[in-house]
């Protein structure tokens, strides 16, 4: 009895394409199903930008200012920094979404001032350059489609160069180092297909004041026992709004 059943309507089905086909009736297309976007994904990109900041040096111990007579100088320097990133996200509603993201910048955010030194009767310079900026960071993110806005922070690293001289060259402190601080942003991201995005980030970084030693091998360091070593504190912060590309793999 089944069979029979079957059987006739397996005819009817024939029939009824035939029919169509002779009147010229072209059979439904398959539909394809699209699936959602999601921001669930690892990612990696490029990014490019501006930079300023601040930075303060002042001299506790006493050793810099007895050589050079200066005791404090200030900086407000400025620059560009161009890198990339890699990183994942997880969207785990259909809004919210959470990730970590590493990424390094070189370039150069720095300036060159000048300083009357008028315990010596001269006239110094004092320049600063910060020559890249690494951070590894959490990140939590508000979507709607295509479109997140999202807030970061987490750990930073600058790797600065100082260079401070008088005009006749008679003494030139030279310094170098390695910080970490902390670093915590917001940015917009837009997927303008489902594999790439673009997005626009400030970053703010803190780091602090540190020891940093200036060291002299100039004529007054070498009449004291070059090279002449002097301890420096310097407090810095720096800003940072950057323009960036992502390649997001396919989604999980």
């Amino acid at each position: 009895m089944k069979a029979t059943v079957l059987g006739g309507a397996a005819a009817s089905l024939l029939t009824i394409s035939a029919y169509a086909a002779d009147l010229g009736i072209s059979p439904a297309p398959p539909q394809v199903v699209v699936p959602p976007f999601t921001w669930t994904t690892c990612y990696a990109g490029l990014h490019a930008g501006g930079g300023w900041g601040h930075k303060d040096l002042t001299d506790s111990v006493g050793i810099f200012t007895a050589t050079t007579g200066l005791s404090s100088a200030n900086v407000d320097v400025n620059g560009y920094m161009l890198g990339g990133q890699v990183g994942c996200d997880y969207q785990f509603t259909p809004n919210w979404v959470v990730g970590i993201e590493g990424a390094l910048s070189g370039g150069n955010i720095g300036a060159t001032t000048t300083i009357a030194v008028p315990a010596l009767a001269d006239t110094a310079s004092f320049k600063s350059t910060s020559d890249f900026l690494a951070s590894v960071t959490g990140r939590v993110g508000y979507a709607w489609d295509r479109w997140m806005l999202y807030g970061k922070g987490g750990v930073a690293m600058v790797g600065d160069r100082y260079h401070f001289s008088d005009i006749d060259q008679i003494y030139a402190f030279d310094g170098t180092e390695d910080r970490l601080g902390w670093t915590a942003g917001a940015g917009i991201e837009w997927a303008f297909t489902p594999l790439w995005s673009v997005k626009l980030e400030y970053d703010y970084y803190w780091f602090g004041q540190r020891s940093v030693s200036f060291d002299d091998s100039t004529i007054i360091g070498a009449s004291l026992g070059a090279p002449f070593i002097a301890p420096v504190n310097i407090t810095q912060n720096i800003q940072v709004v950057t323009l960036g590309v992502n390649f997001h793999a396919p989604p999980w």
